[in-house]
């Protein structure tokens, strides 16, 4: 997966990649050039004391050398940019793919994980890229030029050429080899840690309030230690290349010297030329053990490569339709027609067969106990998922006939779990209308109930909000999570649970001041309290998946034991007979 990933990648940047070959083709072809230039002093200049061949060789020499530098330079700059470029390519690929994901892909996935092959997944190919435009580019050239060079300085030495290569060669494809294993198990421990931080993190209050602070240490001390031993393994692997690798260089370079003496002793090699190949030699040498660690790196990157391929092959199971029907301009229906829903490769269902119809102007109440499908069914409504059987209908549609974006411009969903994003008060309400007056977020924040706590803050509206809305209670981060959604005055609104932070007077006065904003408007309420859906215009019941009862407070009492065994389980809680 890592050649056609840069093949996609690196294809707009080829002026850079060409730049970056011509660029460190000269700067090796100097970097060849220099020890033949020094040999040539030595033997026609310091031995013959001839000081103006001596000035001027090594004048030449300078010359060289300002323009190895320059292309080197020039080199790394375009490698660089290039690099930088594809990491950010990457990453904004990886953003726009886990944008369009349902919540189906997101929890198959995982959050940690798509964290993970956003960020540090990302890094490792990045790097690749870098050290390839510098040092991959690098060593052939310097490989085939430096044997070109030293068998025009001797051919009779050239047998250690076929000696200290393929030793050194062999040597690092053995320690490389054993890399890749370990390469692949590092990535997921990485996503391990990064899970299980994340839970902490989130969950800090949780953690604190039932004393679980030695389990969580241990727990994360756990997946630390399995990171640091495979890290370790790696590093070892490391570190017993370069004792290798000094080892070859400097047997090599000791022979070199020996059996390069013998031949100057007998006439047969110029003290410059024996400096010259040993530079050679070294150049030679140093090219295998560049391109090794080249090596070293590509195992990691082709992990990384295959994980960022497999979020970016994986497809939504949320398609838009590519012809989208208009939206109901009228007030809206919602409709459910046998819906139901399933994982891929689950034993059963998490909703079967549930059907009933929402009309505007009233309020639909979705209970049941916890693990029924109410969040699930919920989601159907602005296709956050897709229902695996059966229709949902908003407006008469299927919903799968609508463009998603149209769909959710006219729903309001309150999730389960209100989130805020850092910024204000008011960008955070902004998130339901863009372009908000400030006095219909002070209206959406009286509906609410909010705007007795916004005008006690210290900047109002422009009060800052921390990510997640940490900086907030629970009722409130979910008032404003109401405002939010109420802003926008849409056709639908789907309260998911929405109220449970609220204490019953709060509750209460909210639902009433709801009630003539959304005198048209279909109405959906998810909620575990009775006070909550009691006077609604139609109550359904779920029992684990199937819709077990439908109708008013009075009705379903009558009518449906499940909804009875609730009303009846929250009265003893309540102390109420």
């Amino acid at each position: 997966m890592l050649i056609p990933l840069l093949r996609r990648y690196l294809a707009p940047y080829r002026r850079l990649l060409l730049g970056v070959v011509v660029l460190q083709f000269v700067a090796t072809a100097a970097s060849l050039y220099l020890p033949r230039l020094n040999a040539d002093i030595i033997d026609n200049g310091v031995t013959l004391g001839d000081t103006g061949y001596i000035l001027s060789t090594g004048s030449i020499m300078l010359a060289v050398s300002a323009v190895q530098i320059a292309c080197s330079i020039g080199g790394v700059y375009c490698g660089a940019q290039a690099a930088m470029a594809v990491g950010r390519d990457l990453r904004g690929a990886l953003l726009d793919r886990v944008g369009t994901f349902s919540a189906r892909e997101v929890g198959t996935f995982g959050a940690p994980s798509l964290i993970t092959r956003n960020t540090n997944d990302v890094q490792q190919v990045q790097m690749l890229v870098l050290a390839g435009c510098t040092i991959l580019v690098m060593a052939p050239i310097m490989c085939v030029g430096g044997i070109v060079m030293a068998l025009r300085e001797d051919l009779g030495l050239s047998w250690l050429l076929g000696v200290a290569v393929p030793a050194l060669a062999i040597a690092m494809g053995i320690v490389v080899a054993r890399m890749i294993p370990a390469f692949k198990v590092m990535q997921k421990r990485i996503d391990s840690v990064n899970r299980i931080l994340r839970e902490q993190i989130t969950g800090i209050r949780v953690v604190r309030a039932f004393v679980r602070e030695p389990y969580e240490i241990r727990r994360f001390d756990e997946a630390n230690t399995a990171l640091t031993a495979t890290a370790l393994q790696v590093g070892r692997l490391m570190a017993l290349m370069f004792p290798v690798v000094m080892l070859i260089s400097n047997v090599t370079s000791v022979a070199v010297i020996w059996f390069g003496g013998h031949a100057v002793d007998d006439g047969r090699m110029q003290i410059g030329s024996l400096t010259a190949l040993l530079s050679y030699m070294m150049q030679i040498l140093m090219s295998v053990i560049m391109a090794s660690f080249i090596a070293m790196m590509i195992p990691r990157a082709g992990v990384c490569a295959e994980r960022i391929s497999e979020v970016l092959a994986t497809s939504s199971s949320v398609v838009p339709t590519s012809n989208p029907q208009p939206f109901a301009t009228s007030p809206s229906t919602v409709e459910f027609v046998g819906a139901g829903f399933a994982y891929p490769a689950a034993e059963s269902p998490v909703l079967c067969d549930v059907s009933f119809r929402a009309d505007p102007g009233t309020t639909t109440a979705i209970v049941g106990s916890t693990g029924s499908g109410k969040s699930t069914l919920i989601n159907l409504v602005p296709r956050l998922i897709d229902a695996t059987t059966g229709v949902v209908r908003v407006g008469g549609t299927d919903v799968r006939d609508l463009d998603p974006a149209v769909l959710r411009a006219e729903i309001g969903v309150v999730p389960q779990r209100p989130y805020l994003f850092s910024g204000t008060v008011a960008s955070n309400l902004r998130y339901g209308k863009q372009d908000a007056t400030e006095a219909e977020m002070w209206e959406a924040l009286e509906v609410a109930q909010a705007a007795d706590f916004v005008r006690a803050m210290p900047d109002g509206l422009d009060t800052a909000i921390a990510q997640g809305g940490t900086t907030v209670s629970g009722g409130q981060r979910q008032r404003l999570a109401i405002a939010r959604a109420v802003i926008r005055r849409p056709a639908v609104y789907v309260f998911d649970d929405a109220f449970s932070a609220l204490d019953l007077t709060t509750d209460a006065r909210l639902r009433a001041a709801l009630a003539p904003i959304t005198r048209r408007s279909c109405v959906l309420v998810v909620a575990q309290r009775i006070s909550t859906v009691r006077d609604a215009d139609r109550i359904v019941v779920l029992d684990d998946g199937r819709m077990v009862g439908t109708g008013t407070h009075e009705e379903l009492l009558e009518t449906c034991p499940t909804y009875a065994e609730i009303v009846d389980s929250q009265r003893s809680a309540a102390g109420v007979s």
